[in-house]
């Protein structure tokens, strides 16, 4: 009977002691647990955009607004109060709800507009157009074009030609309506901004002081380089015609009188 009882004595100390045991490792995984999930959700303050904002906007309060987010998820480099960016200007456009980082921001020292997105190296340069020249308003800030010249030539300047001088330019503003910003007038602009280099700035002048300049619309993906002979007169009424045989190894004797102001010229083909 004694030793009955000794034994279930010891089976309950036993089954104590592996209870004890139980209850301790379940507390301790349960804090782990807790302090696992507090370290997940540990955040910070974030500066974001309330909304969208072009390139060239000058960063007021009401345009940003703090937010938490997780520290896994910070930017390597970022701003935690508005008062830190209130004035900057931006390079670049931002999305509503986006953290705003150094790297959309202009240098400190820049004013805004237009000059602030300019690249590196080139020139923002503004170009006299009309409803013709903008395509009736399809050229808008961001689009791409051609940039043609019409303008005389010649020792009299008694001939015409329409020469392509710059490919692939980067429209940067027409009228005051900036890439990213909506145009809520519905006008047609009759000033257009081209972003060009140094070189191309000098082109653009000359041809727009001493012809007539002209935009082709560009696909966007079509970054491909074309070179051309330029067009004149004769080159333009000598397409889509038959070929005919020549009289006395000369022209056909065809001849179109070309009246320009005072001025006339005559050319055979």
């Amino acid at each position: 009977m004694n030793g009955s009882l000794k034994s279930i004595v010891q089976l309950g100390i036993a089954l104590l002691l592996a209870l004890s045991a139980g209850i301790l490792v379940f507390q301790w995984m349960q804090a782990k647990g807790t302090a696992g999930r507090g370290q997940a959700a540990k955040t910070a303050p974030l500066v974001v955009a309330t909304r969208e904002l072009p390139a060239g906007t000058k960063l007021a309060p009401d345009m940003l607004r703090i937010q938490s987010y997780p520290e896994t998820m910070m930017p390597a480099q970022r701003y935690a109060t508005v008062k830190e960016v209130e004035g900057r200007i931006l390079a670049s456009s931002m999305s509503a709800n986006e953290p705003l980082t150094p790297s959309r921001l202009a240098g400190e020292a820049a004013a805004g507009g237009i000059s602030a997105v300019i690249t590196h190296g080139k020139r923002a340069m503004a170009v006299k157009g009309n409803k013709v020249m903008g395509l009736a308003g399809l050229v808008r800030p961001g689009n791409m074009v051609d940039v043609l010249v019409t303008l005389p030539v010649g020792k009299d300047d008694s001939k015409t030609m329409t020469k392509v001088v710059l490919e692939n330019v980067p429209v940067l503003a027409a009228g005051s309506q900036m890439a990213n910003e909506k145009d809520e007038g519905g006008q047609h602009a009759d000033i257009y901004t081209l972003e060009l280099t140094p070189q191309e700035s000098e082109k653009v002048a000359l041809a727009s002081t001493q012809g007539t300049l002209h935009f082709a619309l560009r696909n966007a993906s079509d970054t491909e380089t074309v070179l051309t002979e330029g067009a004149d007169a004769r080159t333009a009424l000598a397409s889509y015609r038959t070929a005919r045989v020549a009289r006395g190894g000369h022209g056909s004797g065809n001849t179109v009188e070309i009246i320009t102001g005072s001025k006339r010229s005559q050319v055979t083909f």
